[in-house]
């Protein structure tokens, strides 16, 4: 999907450019952009949120002709080592990598002018580095060089990120935690021997299942089109040790120009994507030039831009500077589509025992806890109030239209679910009798009704106004006629034939019948639905989420009449015509409204 992001971070910065070109804004922007105050060059954020499962990985390319002996400028350099500082908590800024060619000789003289400048990110923010053509020579066998004494893993050995390095110094390894979840960085050498990729192999076997990005300065070399090309150098590691280990994603260098990318299938037939990022022909030696990989863990995606801001806080740019200070071709703003949690599982949450969700107020909690495959039979209330579920089919339904299965929603207690396979005068419910407490009860003091639900994928034939849950009966039969039709059931929690949820009830205190609509859910997809009511107003929640389309009526309580409640299918005129097409997990009932960090989800 090439499709430029919706960016907050390009937003932003159209935002300060223009309060830079205003004189009363002119002093406010020194600091706020990287003037040459001593606030300035000090201003750090917060740190950044390991949880937030939206986080950014900046990357610095080829800076070597702004520390070169000839004539250096290391100001756009500095000036982007700021900026992540100032933006690392608004940003989320979780790491920086730096993609080698530091300097242009390798000398001591540039070394020593390349060291103050980075060392004002060392212990505050993560970061990596790993030496280039112009920064050494040979592979990674050469032994002591300017670069090893400078940027070697010394530098390192107090970061917290900062894992180890390969026996001569020249490749090391970082993790980080972002997204509820930790991350690996390999920076390899730009010519890694045999002996360098052994123990990267060996890295990655101490690692197993840990998604890992990794960084060198010679991988791929750019075509015509924008697409790119594995290098020699990149088929040594590719065929040494991207292809094997699918746990390797995003495999970066520097090097060539201009920027370029690819996609290759490894061994396990999912993606690598390969990117050139490297601006040194550019304005200014590439004008410190940086480039964010934002990752979005919610979308599954990883949204590329790339900027300079050095350039972003002149107030009066050049032609030069304005079109070269932001990147917008499709090699340079682009976003990855990757399915994280496929790709990467990480290690289940446990289940819990049922006691720990029987939070006060609970009045029914079931479970669905039986061997794959098998057709399933009753369901105990947990809770032990007494709402026990048995099956009942729809017209001749058998037994295949309901049995267990071993898939669960990733956060739901219990590890394992129903199969419905309703449809037209097809399928089965699970009920409780008429004399269960659930039959009567009408919940003034409010209610949280939970479950959790997976469409299937693809979402095909008619099931349209399917039940998930409801209460069994007529709304006539509690003198409800205000509604869509005497005929409706009490309560009913249903999905439309475009995957919108319908919550529908008809309270104590209404004649009417206050409706709830969400969006399109996903198929394929598990996911949590809550419904609350505080007494007066209900809130249908998805993934934790409030919905837009909540009815604003007030409503309290629900109008049952002796019937009982149902799991699967919602009656019309008193009849099941229609049963529930999917997985449906654990289902809980309270007698009160909770908030989203009490439901089921919470751990």
């Amino acid at each position: 999907m090439d499709q430029p992001p919706r960016s907050r971070g390009l937003g932003r910065r159209a935002l300060l450019q223009a309060a830079v070109g205003t004189p009363a804004a002119v002093a406010a922007s020194s600091l706020l952009l990287g003037g040459t105050t001593a606030e300035a060059t000090e201003a750090t954020s917060g740190p950044a949120d390991p949880a937030a499962a939206r986080f950014t990985l900046a990357v610095m390319p080829d800076t070597q002709y702004l520390f070169d002996e000839g004539g250096t400028d290391p100001e756009p350099v500095r000036e982007s080592l700021r900026y992540l500082l100032r933006q690392r908590q608004e940003d989320n800024i979780v790491f920086l990598a730096h993609l080698g060619d530091v300097t242009e000789h390798g000398t001591e003289a540039e070394m020593a002018s390349a060291d103050p400048v980075f060392r004002a990110i060392d212990g505050k923010l993560p970061w990596s580095v790993l030496g280039g053509n112009h920064d050494v020579s040979g592979d990674d066998q050469r032994g002591d060089t300017p670069f090893l004494r400078t940027f070697g893993p010394r530098r390192f050995a107090r970061s917290d990120t900062f894992r180890g390095a390969s026996p001569d110094g020249y490749n090391t390894y970082h993790s980080f935690r972002a997204g509820g979840r930790t991350w690996l960085v390999l920076a390899l050498d730009w010519r890694t021997s045999d002996k360098g990729l052994a123990w990267a192999r060996q890295v990655l076997d101490q690692n197993p299942g840990v998604p890992t990005i990794l960084t060198t300065h010679d991988i791929v070399w750019p075509n015509d089109d924008g697409s790119a090309t594995i290098s020699d150098n990149g088929r040594h590691m590719w065929d040494g040790l991207i292809r094997r280990y699918d746990q390797i994603f995003l495999a970066m260098g520097g090097h060539y120009w201009p920027a370029a990318r690819t996609v290759q299938t490894n061994d396990h037939g999912n993606p690598v994507h390969l990117h050139i990022t490297n601006y040194q022909d550019r304005y200014y030696g590439g004008a410190g030039m940086i480039r964010y990989y934002t990752f979005d863990l919610a979308r599954n995606a990883i949204e590329v831009e790339t900027f300079s801001p050095w350039l972003l806080s002149k107030r009066n740019p050049s032609t030069l500077e304005a079109e070269t200070r932001e990147l917008s071709g499709d090699v340079d703003r682009f976003t990855i589509e990757i399915d994280f949690h496929q790709r990467f599982p990480g290690k289940p949450i446990p289940a819990l025992p049922p006691r720990a969700v029987l939070v006060p107020g609970t009045v029914a909690y079931w479970r669905f806890e039986g061997k794959d495959g098998d057709a399933a039979t009753a369901a105990p209330d947990l809770s032990g109030r007494g709402n026990d579920l048995a099956v009942q089919r729809i017209g001749a339904s058998g037994p295949e239209v309901l049995k267990y299965s071993a898939e669960y929603h990733e956060a739901q207690p219990a590890h394992g679910s129903l199969r419905f396979d309703g449809a037209h005068d097809r399928g089965a419910v699970l009920h409780t009798s008429a004399s269960a407490p659930l039959a009567t009860m009408k919940f003034q003091g409010g209610y949280t009704l939970e479950t959790f639900i997976k469409l299937p994928e693809p979402f095909v034939g008619d099931h349209a106004w399917m039940g998930i849950f409801s209460w069994e009966g007529r709304a006539g039969d509690a003198g409800k006629d205000g509604g869509w039709s005497q005929d409706d059931a009490p309560c009913s929690l249903n999905v439309t034939s475009e995957r919108f949820l319908q919550f529908v009830v008809y309270p104590v205190n209404q004649n009417d019948d206050p409706t709830c609509w969400s969006h399109a859910l996903p198929p394929g997809r598990w996911t949590h639905i809550a419904v609350v009511n505080d007494g007066h107003h209900t809130s249908v929640y998805v993934d934790g989420s409030k919905i837009a389309r909540n009815a604003g009526l007030d409503s309290n309580g629900i109008s049952t009449v002796g019937k009982p409640f149902a799991i699967g299918g919602t009656q019309g005129g008193g009849k099941y015509g229609q049963g529930f097409y999917g997985w449906l997990g654990d289902t809980r009932i309270v007698s009160r409204a909770l908030r989203p960090d009490q439901f089921l989800t919470a751990r």
